[in-house]
């Protein structure tokens, strides 16, 4: 009695202690999903913050008299800022420094350099009229006379003493000779230019109503850190032929793509566009006449986004539009794609012209300026409004943006002293703006494209590429990749589980069942491997013989099993029942031997020799190696044994009191299969489906291997495709960590999981419904 009392007691201990280690464990799964899902979620959640603009630094500044400041920049650490001033005068101030000392902090560096850095007898001391930026931190100054210099405000760290101490330096690309632009020594009202290592174009209208490009082509390469000594170059004048249009209203803007490509001459309400690619004679490409929302609207200002491809028009209304050349069937053509409305929110009937366009260097954001001081910010890709603010009270003298697009410099008058000059300095936050929902899951039209499209593009060689977030096409070829598995292992499979469970005999199945399941156990990265470098290759070489197989294989097993049901009773006896299914196994053979054998033969016959070129020139079927059908292929094989696994054992699991009813009843027993085993086994068969399917969309090695990579939407079995898991296996690597492109390959992942959530938890909707139905049976 007392072992049957402490046998108990010890049983009741296992079954509890059983049961909290199930339960630890269950809800330890439960807890590491959340966690999962959370941590997605922390990782993928700053790429829809909004943009932020808050004050920095703000420094009151002496001016001398009657001295105006013409441009502004700052180091790309933020910490020296500079003015250039209409006196040809550079100072450079700390914003790091004290309050206190904010008065004295200008003179960095030699002292010379910041109060006079043009003092040389090319240049006179002769009043600066204009500052013309570049892309690049070049400044070009010009005085009333005509004479042109090149300076470049360039920034070095020393480390001493544990320190850093940023230093400025003033480089001369072109030395500290005044530049020659005009044959004739014109004044220039307006001009533009953009260079590259070895070559610097100059676009300018002139006061006698001439429009000039002058070209400065280096021997060797333009001394970007030269101190001022002089740089050996050619110079090629041109005159450029104006239309009357421009003759009698003169010129307002004029801009030079960073590529030396294009010039862009802006008079009233029209753009001008002139090729600037041969050397001896400069063509108008194209003309740009925006349709304005009414006849009082007017263009304000121009602007060139990075990338050499848009142009940015504002106008009086208080909107930008966005017009790059685009593919059509008489040429190319310049066309509106977008427009951004930069008038104030909180005054919605109020429309505020735009004074001025800023864009940023490496980026497709911009910012816009009015009269009253009101700033906003967007970006072109996205279509996004990011920020609008009150940064100022009024257009500022000077606006620039930070090289690393992080902050903002300001100068304007101070409102309490007309002798003073504000120095204002703000910290950007806006680290992501090309995404948005609608550039991740809309189309988008990007640069250089003939029509809007759903692209995945994360890099490239140039830091002009205007990167392709769209996740449609990688989710797109999850579905692919997966349906098209599916579409060969769930027949294969179920047909293999309903003849092991329902036909075979018991002592084959012992054999067939775990050899099948064995297959699960296969590294993915053989099947890929054998996929992408074997059977690709394979198929193109012999793609008649694999549609061939596609028929022949079905055709050639009914026929056997037929040939094998008429023969005489006495014949089929004296065969073991368990070699009967084997008689396929040469059948399978000698058919696809033919087929391979016979390929060449047919293919000479109806496709001339080439049906991969049949497909591409004559149907105009693209064709690539690593395509649909090899990923269904070598996934599908990978999918099988999961499905068949779990398929056979919930046939094999119907009850057999139900097969022997139905049997008795008169049924056969294909009828007892479809109207009873089925349906009671469909639960599981439904589950095991599903669990295939889960397997398929989350497959990587396969996929990454055989399928080209290639981020489409095309359902053709001969594309490849990207799936959203071989993107995450490709590209997580290379991607900086916290960049854009690494936030979007965290929230490929939580698609995915969403994906997987979703099928799952309707496979267990529907298992249980069926479960309902059919657990009465």
């Amino acid at each position: 009695m007392a072992t049957l009392i402490s046998s108990t007691r010890s049983r009741a201990v296992k079954n509890s202690l059983a049961k909290w280690l199930i339960t630890f464990g269950g809800i330890s799964v439960l807890f590491t999903l959340v966690l999962i899902f959370l941590y997605l979620l922390y990782v993928v959640m700053p790429i829809f913050e909004s943009a932020k603009i808050e004050p920095a630094v703000n420094i009151s500044i002496n001016l001398p008299a009657n001295e105006k400041v013409l441009a502004t920049g700052v180091d790309e650490l933020q910490e020296l800022v500079y003015q250039i001033t209409d006196t040809g005068t550079i100072h450079f101030y700390h914003l790091t420094a004290s309050a206190e000392h904010a008065n004295n902090q200008f003179s960095v560096g030699d002292k010379a350099l910041s109060r006079s850095l043009f003092a040389s007898d090319a240049f006179n001391q002769e009043q600066v009229i204009s500052v013309v930026n570049s892309f690049s931190a070049d400044k070009l100054l010009h005085t009333r006379s005509g004479k042109t210099l090149l300076v470049q405000p360039s920034f070095h760290a020393i480390y001493a003493n544990d320190t850093r101490e940023i230093i400025a330096k003033v480089n001369y690309p072109l030395g500290q000779k005044s530049l020659r632009i005009d044959e004739q020594q014109a004044q220039l009202p307006h001009l533009a230019f953009a260079l590259d290592d070895e070559r610097m174009v100059f676009v300018a209208f002139t006061e006698d109503k001439r429009l000039i490009k002058t070209s400065f082509i280096a021997d060797d390469e333009f001394g970007s850190d030269s101190a001022g000594d002089d740089v050996d170059y050619e110079i090629n004048y041109q005159q450029i032929d104006l239309p009357d249009a421009i003759v009698n209203s003169g010129v307002d803007e004029i801009k030079v793509t960073p590529d030396l490509s294009l010039a862009f001459v802006r008079t009233g309400s029209t753009v001008w566009v002139y090729s600037l690619k041969d050397d001896d004679e400069v063509s108008l490409k194209a003309t740009i006449t925006p349709i304005l929302s009414s006849e009082d609207t007017y263009l304000t200002s121009m602007a060139l986004l990075s990338g050499s491809s848009s142009v940015l028009l504002g106008d009086s209304s208080g909107h930008v539009s966005q017009w790059f050349e685009v593919a059509t069937d008489s040429g190319r053509q310049f066309k509106q794609i977008r427009s951004f409305n930069a008038n104030d929110d909180s005054q919605k009937q109020t429309s505020t012209a735009i004074t001025a366009i800023y864009t940023e260097r490496f980026r497709k954001s911009f910012y816009t300026m009015t009269t009253s001081g009101l700033v906003n910010v967007f970006y072109t890709t996205s279509s996004a409004h990011l920020w609008q603010g009150q940064l100022a009270s009024s257009q500022p003298a000077a606006f620039a943006i930070a090289p690393r697009a992080n902050g903002l410099i300001i100068n304007g008058n101070d409102p309490l002293d007309i002798n003073k000059q504000n120095l204002q300095t703000f910290s950007v936050h806006n680290e992501h703006p090309e995404v948005t929902w609608q550039a991740l899951w809309q189309e988008v039209w990007y640069e250089g494209y003939p029509e809007p499209d759903y692209i995945w593009q994360s890099s490239s060689g140039s830091d002009d590429f205007e990167a392709k977030f769209s996740l449609v096409p990688i989710s797109f070829g999850t579905i692919k990749a997966a349906l098209y598995a599916m579409l060969f292992a769930v027949p294969v499979a179920l047909s293999a589980a309903i003849y092991t469970a329902y036909f075979m005999t018991p002592s084959l199945r012992k054999k067939v069942k775990p050899t099948i399941e064995m297959m699960e156990a296969l590294p993915t990265v053989i099947l890929g491997f054998l996929a992408g470098l074997w059977l690709a290759p394979l198929m193109e070489e012999y793609l008649p013989a694999i549609f061939m197989l596609f028929l022949l294989l079905p055709l050639v097993t009914l026929l056997t099993a037929f040939s094998w049901y008429k023969l005489p009773n006495k014949v089929k006896d004296k065969f073991p029942e368990t070699l009967a299914p084997i008689i396929l196994i040469p059948v399978i053979i000698l058919t696809t031997y033919a087929a391979f054998s016979l390929s060449p033969l047919l293919e000479a016959m109806l496709f001339n020799g080439d049906m991969r070129q049949y497909l591409t020139n004559d149907l105009g079927i693209n064709f690539d190696q690593r395509n649909a059908l090899v990923v269904g292929i070598a996934m599908g094989f990978a999918v099988i044994p999961t499905i068949f696994t779990m398929a056979e054992d919930a046939i094999f699991s119907v009850p057999g009191h139900l097969t022997s009813g139905s049997l008795a009843l008169g049924a056969t027993q294909w009828q007892t299969l479809v109207g009873v085993v089925l349906l009671t086994a469909s639960p599981g068969i439904f589950s095991a489906v599903m669990m295939g399917l889960g397997r398929a969309v989350g497959e990587t090695m396969i996929v990454l291997m055989a399928t080209g990579n290639t981020p489409i939407l095309d359902w053709s079995i001969f594309q490849g495709m990207r799936t959203l898991a071989a993107n995450i296996a490709v590209e997580m690597p290379e991607a900086e960590v916290g960049s854009s492109h690494y936030r979007i390959l965290f929230l490929a992942a939580f698609v995915l999981f969403i994906f997987t959530f979703i099928f799952n938890t309707a496979a267990e909707i529907v298992r249980q419904r069926l479960r309902e139905k059919y657990s009465s049976m």
